[in-house]
Formats: C-alpha cells, sequence, structure tokens
C-alpha cells in the first residue's frame, strides 16, 4: 500500500488536465445518478425498535396503525368564546379540508374542559411520516379561514406541520452555518498559506467531494433508508475532512518545495509529496471509515444513515486528496515557476539578487512553548495533563440519556407554539399510550373488556388523565384492538415515564396481560423514546468494543507498533471522555442556557454519544497519523526515539494545529443552530478537536513517547 498512493499521485501529476477533467467528470457522475435515483426515505417501519416497536407491527398488521394528525385549535381573541362564530369557522373549515386530496376525513369539533376553545382533529392520508410531505395545503386553508373570521384565533398544529417545521428550520439552520463556516475557513487557509489560489484549493476539493457524497448518498439510500440526516453530516464531516486532508498535502508539497530551493519542478515535489502526506492521507481515511463503520452494529436506521454519509464523504475526499489534487498543484506549480522564471530574469537583469524560498522550521513560538514542558520534564507534564483531562471528563460519569421528542423542539417553531396552547386547553393530547393486544378472532370480546378493565384502573391512578374518555379500536377481522390511553404530562417528564412503567409492569399484567394466548404491547411516544434510549444502550458495548480493537488494529498495522497502537487508543478514549465531560458539564444544566441559546433537557440527547464516541475515535486517528506519521519517519531515517520525537511534532503542530482550527470552524458554527441536538453534537465534536490537537497531539503524545524512548519502536522495521 506503501507506493500506491505515490503511483496515483505520480499518474495525476503527468497528466494534470486529464486528472482534473476526470475528477469534475465523476463528481457531475455522481451528483447525475443520485438525482437519477432519487433519495429512499426511511419510512415508520425502520424506526420500530423494542417493545414500542413490536406493538406498531402488531397495530399496522391489524389495519390500526398511527395516521399523520393535524390539530386546528379556534378560540376568541379576548374574552368568552362566541359559540355561533366558531360554529360558522368549524363549518367552513370542515369544507375547506374535506376537499383536499391530502385530507383522509376531518373529525367532530371537541370542545376544551373550559370552554375556551375547540379542537377540529384532521387525519391525512398516507403513512404517518407522510404527513409533513402533505401538509402544505392544509396549512393554506386552515390560513385561509383565520382570515375571514377575524375575531377567532383559528390555527393549526400536530406532528406533521410540527416536522415539516423543524426541517425548514434545519434547513434554514444549516445554511447559517455554512454562511459562517465558509468565510472563517477560508480566512484560516489564507493566514496558513498566504495566497488566495492555494487557499481556494481545499475550499475547491471540499465542496466538489462533498457534491459528489451527496448524490452517492441517494444512490445508496436505496440500500439503506435515509431518515434524512444523512446529508447534514456529509456537510458536516466533508468540510472538515476535505480541508483538512488537502491542508496536509498541500503543506507538505510546501515543505519540500522549500527544502528543493529550486533544485525540483512541480511533479517531483508532488511525487515527494504523494510518498508521505499521501499515504498518510489514506490511513486517515481508513482509519475514519473503519471506525464510523462500527455504528453499523447498532442496527439502528438514523446511525446507518450517518455512517454511510460518513463513509461516503470521507472516501471520495481521501479520493480527491490522491487524484486532483496533485494535478492542481502541478498545473498550480508550473504557472508559479514560468512567473518566479520571468521575475527572477528581470531582477537579474536589474542586478539585483533572485529571491529563494527559505527552508526550515515553520513553527514559532506558541508551539515551542507547547512542546516545553514535555521536552524538560515529559513525566510531570504527563501526569498532570493526564489528571487534567480526566477532571474535564469526569461528569460524563453522570450523564443522563433522553430520546428528544416533539415537546423538546425550539418554539421558534410556529407549530410548536401552537402545540403549547393547543396543550394547555387539552392536556390529553399530551401523552397518549397505546396498549395494543393481538389475539383469535373469537376471543375479541374477552379482549375488550380487558382492555376495558385496564382504562378503568389507570384512570384510577393520579399518573394518567382521569378526565380523558379512554377509547378502544378493534380492526374489521377482530384479532387486533388498541387502547389508548391519556397521561396529562410532556413525553420526557419523569411522571409521564413512571406512567409507563406502571403501566406496563401492574396494570396491563394484571387486566389483558394476564389472558391466555393474548399478545400485548405498549407503544406510543414515551415507549418509543424509552425503548430507543434501551435499545442504543444496549447495542453501546457491541459498538465501544469493536471501534477499540479496529481502532488498535488499524494503529499496529499503520505504524508496526504494538506500543504506538496501544498508546493510540488510550489517547483517543480519553480526548474523547472529555468531551463527553465537557458535553454534560454544559448542557446537562442550565447555567449556559443564556450564553449558548438553548433550554436545557435536563440530559443528552440519546443518540449524540455513541454517534460522538464513534466519530470522535475517527477523528483523533486523524491527528493521529499525521502527527506519528512524522515521527515514524524520522524513526526510519535513523534518528534517535527522541529527537524523532521532537523533529515529528516540531514539524506537525502547525498543520495539524491549522487543520483543527478548521474542524473547529465548522463543528462550532453547529453551536448556534435551533436544536439542542445539532448544538450538542456541534459542541462536544469542536471542543474534541482542540483537545485533541492541542493538549493530546503537543503535550500528552510527546510525553509519552519521550519516556518510553526507543522501547516505542521496537522492533524497528519499515512500514
Amino acid at each position: 500500500m506503501r507506493n500506491r498512493p505515490l503511483r496515483i499521485a505520480r499518474w495525476s501529476a503527468r497528466h494534470p488536465w486529464s486528472a482534473i477533467a476526470g475528477w469534475f467528470l465523476f463528481v457531475v457522475l455522481c451528483l447525475g445518478a443520485g438525482m437519477a435515483a432519487g433519495s429512499n426515505a426511511a419510512t415508520t417501519e425502520d424506526f420500530w425498535v423494542g417493545e414500542a416497536g413490536r406493538a406498531e407491527s402488531l397495530a399496522t398488521e391489524g389495519g390500526l396503525q398511527r395516521r399523520p394528525t393535524e390539530h386546528v385549535l379556534i378560540r376568541a381573541k379576548s374574552g368568552p368564546l362566541d359559540a355561533e362564530a366558531a360554529g360558522s369557522a368549524v363549518r367552513e373549515l370542515t369544507g375547506r379540508l374535506a376537499a383536499l386530496p391530502e385530507v383522509d376525513r376531518v373529525a367532530e369539533p371537541v370542545r376544551s374542559r373550559d370552554g375556551t376553545a375547540l379542537r377540529v382533529a384532521v387525519v391525512l392520508k398516507g403513512a404517518e411520516l407522510d404527513g409533513r410531505k402533505n401538509v402544505a395545503p392544509v396549512l393554506e386553508r386552515t390560513a385561509a379561514v383565520a382570515a375571514g373570521h377575524p375575531d377567532l384565533v383559528v390555527e393549526e398544529t400536530g406532528s406533521p406541520s410540527i416536522s415539516k417545521g423543524v426541517n425548514d428550520q434545519r434547513g434554514d439552520d444549516l445554511a447559517l452555518s455554512e454562511r459562517i463556516t465558509l468565510p472563517v475557513t477560508l480566512v484560516v487557509l489564507l493566514v496558513v498559506f498566504g495566497s488566495v489560489v492555494m487557499a481556494g484549493v481545499p475550499l475547491l476539493l471540499a465542496l466538489s467531494s462533498i457534491a459528489a457524497a451527496v448524490g452517492l448518498a441517494m444512490a445508496a439510500s436505496h440500500l439503506l433508508p435515509d431518515p434524512g440526516v444523512g446529508t447534514n453530516m456529509i456537510l458536516l464531516i466533508g468540510l472538515a475532512v476535505g480541508v483538512d486532508y488537502a491542508l496536509f498535502y498541500l503543506k507538505r508539497e510546501r515543505e519540500e518545495r522549500a527544502r528543493a530551493e529550486g533544485r525540483l519542478g512541480p511533479e517531483a515535489l508532488v511525487d515527494l509529496a504523494g510518498a508521505t502526506a499521501g499515504r498518510a492521507i489514506v490511513v486517515s481515511g481508513l482509519a475514519v471509515i473503519v471506525s464510523t463503520a462500527t455504528l453499523y452494529l447498532a442496527t439502528d436506521v438514523i446511525f446507518s444513515s450517518l455512517a454511510t454519509g460518513t463513509i461516503l464523504v470521507v472516501a471520495v475526499a481521501v479520493a480527491s486528496s490522491l487524484t486532483v489534487l496533485p494535478a492542481l498543484l502541478v498545473t498550480i506549480g508550473r504557472r508559479t515557476e514560468r512567473r518566479s522564471a520571468g521575475a527572477a530574469a528581470r531582477r537579474a537583469a536589474r542586478g539585483l539578487p533572485v529571491r529563494t524560498e527559505p527552508a526550515g522550521p515553520e513553527n514559532g513560538r506558541v508551539f515551542s512553548a507547547l512542546l516545553r514542558p514535555a521536552r524538560r520534564r515529559p513525566a510531570a507534564t504527563l501526569c498532570v495533563s493526564v489528571l487534567l483531562m480526566l477532571a474535564v471528563a469526569a461528569p460524563a460519569l453522570g450523564m443522563k440519556l433522553i430520546d428528544p421528542g416533539k415537546d423538546t423542539f425550539s418554539r421558534g417553531i410556529p407549530a410548536m407554539r401552537v402545540y403549547d396552547r393547543l396543550t394547555e386547553r387539552f392536556p390529553e393530547l399530551l401523552v397518549r399510550h397505546e396498549v395494543v393486544a393481538r389475539s383469535a378472532p373469537d376471543r375479541a370480546p374477552q379482549v375488550r373488556q380487558a382492555l376495558v378493565e385496564l382504562a378503568r384502573r389507570a384512570q384510577a391512578d393520579p399518573l394518567f388523565d382521569r378526565g380523558a374518555v379512554p377509547s378502544v379500536r378493534t380492526s374489521a377481522d377482530g384479532r387486533t384492538s388498541v387502547l389508548e390511553l391519556a397521561v396529562p404530562h410532556p413525553a420526557p417528564s419523569g411522571p409521564a415515564v413512571e406512567s409507563l412503567g406502571r403501566l406496563r409492569t401492574v396494570h396491563l399484567p394484571a387486566t389483558v396481560g394476564a389472558l391466555p394466548g393474548v399478545e400485548t404491547a405498549v407503544g406510543g411516544d414515551v415507549a418509543r423514546g424509552q425503548d430507543y434510549v434501551r435499545h442504543e444502550s444496549g447495542k453501546l458495548p457491541l459498538v465501544v468494543g469493536f471501534l477499540l480493537l479496529l481502532t488498535f488494529v488499524m494503529s499496529a498495522w499503520a505504524f508496526r507498533s504494538v506500543v504506538v497502537a496501544l498508546i493510540g487508543v488510550l489517547l483517543n478514549l480519553l480526548s474523547a471522555a472529555a468531551a463527553l465531560g465537557a458535553l454534560v458539564l454544559v448542557f446537562q444544566g442550565t447555567w449556559a442556557e443564556g450564553l449558548l441559546g438553548f433550554d436545557s433537557l435536563g440530559a443528552i440527547a440519546s443518540r449524540v454519544p455513541l454517534f460522538l464516541f464513534v466519530i470522535l475515535f475517527g477523528l483523533s486517528m486523524d491527528y493521529q497519523v499525521f502527527v506519528v506519521s512524522r515521527i515514524k519517519e524520522a524513526v526510519d531515517d535513523g534518528m534517535t526515539a527522541r529527537a524523532a520525537v521532537l523533529e515529528g511534532i516540531g514539524r506537525s503542530a502547525r498543520v495539524v494545529t491549522s487543520a483543527a482550527m478548521v474542524m473547529v470552524t465548522v463543528f462550532a458554527a453547529f453551536v448556534f443552530l435551533h436544536l439542542t441536538e445539532m448544538k450538542q453534537m456541534g459542541f462536544c465534536l469542536a471542543v474534541a478537536v482542540l483537545l485533541d490537537a492541542v493538549v493530546i497531539r503537543m503535550v500528552i503524545l510527546p510525553s509519552a513517547l519521550l519516556l518510553l524512548g526507543e522501547r516505542a519502536w521496537r522492533p524497528r522495521r519499515g512500514a
């Protein structure tokens, strides 16, 4: 594998225009193929897990599955509700909505318990997740009714409109993050290279890699359905690693150019960069891909989509760094040579000395200061820095997980503000547990009687809504029945979770669960969330175990050292743990709400820790590979272990830190988004990259390697 990146880079350098044209043709073909295939969206069935998933499966088999439902709230602007005016609005609303092809039926109006409002349920056609695509005309007709009754407040909410609002908000947020990220990234690259052309190359490659990966992801969704998060991850990771890989290659080429002092041409310089940085990029990309692939072990549609998006964009970014980047460097280098030759001739004609690009170390006082403690007192530096990182990681021990439901969405979404007003007047809509029972058709009356008894017991329980009227629905074949029980508490709250536990362990076993030959399960919003968290927690040991094993194997293969591989795994663990500790410290409490603009959930979104742990391992391997590769080059060249550590880290410090600044900028932009889950991801990734690039790679890693000395590299042999 050592020479393959070099051969690819060499071909691209010898045929630059063919490589450039081939790359952009590849991007166009990927996008075209993706657009032709279209995206295969995940269905409700793809999200089923645990007992809640089994309940939904049973209900669906009986034709009693959840339907996308909107609620229109009608109330007076002030004072009591005028019954005649409200009745007129209901009649107009029913007529307008019933005529829509997207609407299945419009229910009779329901008056609130205090008599101040009416509620009209509107059931849409299609599956539950199709609601957000069909809700737009319903919202338009509701708005028209509201305009025709200025003395009333007519407003709409429901899962479809809330889902649509979340999607719209996410799109606006991503556009905002791009407006923040791209200029800041360009500024960082300008500082690093001092050239608009050279700063634009990494951005061009990253954006083209993202475009190709988006097309490939659309095609891949026909194998693994897309729940709507894959593109977000492609943008997030693609810009970060795309710029990073190009940055490492460009900096290595510049280093070789400075060392050559004009004696080598662009093709030879690209050869030298490809032989070192090219291989490091391949190893780094493989490490991220292998780490991310462990997410498939979670058997979760969201994690599978995130893994697919990440793997595709990393693979494409690696390919761009090995193919089109060398071609661009040669093309730019030839133009630079022509300009330099002309400038040199003009200076020589005027009797002036010819300027040459100086060679030498790039790192200044800041990086020397960071390395000084490890160089002088490695043992003390290692102990102090590890203890500090463990202190930052300590809050992770108290992490609480929650599956964020619609009650946690931003109130910047209009449908969420209406939802609050709706559930204030109709608290029975906050949470509904669904008890599903399936049996032989001739036992339907007995099952129904047991469900009625279950409802009576629940209404006597203070955790349930005593004022709501329980409803029992039975399938046409009599095999399946569904009982809905209302709980007047929001889904993530303690009382709502406790009510689910009492229903499953006390009320159900004493009634329907006691009937022989009857299959039962409890579903609903609370059950979905609780079972999802339990499912993820159960998969965590498997994912983490494989992640540690594969990371160790990758490191041992890349560096031919078991000791270095073990150090890499331990440092990755330390980095990820510290980032998760900082996440808990900031987001699980309330002290940072005003600072970062969020409402604390009192917990961490359940998908965040597992996803971040895997991604952070992959990103940590990025810096591990680039730093340790430089050290190993020096070791293989015959340097002592101590000199190799100082040489390798000294030469990679600035480029690693520059790359980290790009990643931190990309991830930190997500802190400005509305969705708390995305804020948590962005914050944790930004903190992790910063800690990893500065503390781990510049302080802890050199301290450990200096203490181990030659023992870290025995036996010495080429890769």
